[in-house]
């Protein structure tokens, strides 16, 4: 049996909402889960009860400008604001469930942001799960990288990109409950965003010898969205020396709402709880 609660915080830029998925027997430990970018928490409701059902407190907030959260449609405002706002996440749910471990697990963008996070100064959790990683990116011709600064700071809510949704899953009926979903932003993704996504993969490259937490990196090797090399990047220059890379055989870029889930969310259930119980 699990229960859900919601709630909000004013985080770095606005309010944030979050929501939760909670066991209602004891917390094995506490995981913040990161969402992508232009969809929102609520998405991951299965992946939450699925872990809460195994012990696991979920909370999950929306970025700013995403789902419930307040802000301008898609716009994160900047990467270091949304990375400040995680960190709040896991602030408040340590605080609701004191001594015991803590983990982030977060998905494309969502994972970007808890690269982020983590290379910037050492964060108290026993481990990270990164789906999809987006770190692996064409930055454009030098007339795109001159101009997006340039955009994101002049006209940062300015459409410049529109995901392709038949690339999210091979499961027509995720496609379109996406496509039908009013908490996910199907215009065109903001200059400010798209910049300050572009800006953070070139820091985090730089600093992954930082990145010296536990980590599982996953990864469907027909993700068209966020390029599996990204993935091959992390395996080769992270710091951590307990590392585990799963790449899924033709899943496309959300592993958890691919056919297979089930084997992916084992798979995280296993590792998470291998890594509960190390001293």
């Amino acid at each position: 049996m699990t229960r859900t609660e919601d709630g909000d915080f004013e985080g770095t830029g606005s309010r944030i909402a979050w929501r939760a998925w909670l066991p209602e027997t004891t917390t094995k430990a506490v995981i913040v889960l990161v969402h992508g970018i232009a969809e929102h928490s609520g998405r991951y409701a299965h992946v939450g009860k699925r872990l809460a059902e195994a012990g696991f407190a979920v909370y999950a907030l929306d970025h700013l400008g995403h789902g419930k959260s307040a802000g301008s449609k898609a716009n994160i405002g900047s990467m270091e604001g949304s990375a400040d706002n995680v960190e709040g996440m896991l602030d408040i749910a340590a605080r609701e469930h004191p001594g015991v471990p803590k983990f982030l697990l977060a998905h494309s963008m969502g994972s970007l942001i808890v690269l982020y996070l983590a290379t910037r100064a050492p964060i108290d959790v026993a481990g990270i799960v990164l789906s999809a990683p987006p770190l692996d990116i064409e930055v454009g011709n030098p007339v795109q990288r001159l101009l997006a600064p340039v955009l994101s700071k002049l006209t940062p809510n300015l459409g410049v990109l529109k995901l392709d949704s038949s690339m999210i899953s091979r499961d027509p009926a995720v496609v379109a409950a996406y496509d039908a979903d009013p908490l996910v932003y199907r215009g065109k993704l903001p200059a400010r965003t798209g910049t300050e996504i572009l800006n953070a993969t070139a820091t985090v490259k730089q600093r992954l010898d930082k990145l010296t937490v536990p980590l599982l990196v996953m990864h469907g090797t027909a993700d068209a969205l966020a390029a599996p090399s990204s993935s091959d990047l992390i395996e080769r220059d992270a710091g951590s020396k307990d590392l585990t890379v799963i790449r899924y055989e033709g899943l496309y870029h959300e592993i958890f709402n691919e056919p297979e889930q089930d084997r992916v969310l084992i798979d995280v259930v296993a590792w998470l709880e291998a890594h509960v119980t190390q001293p």
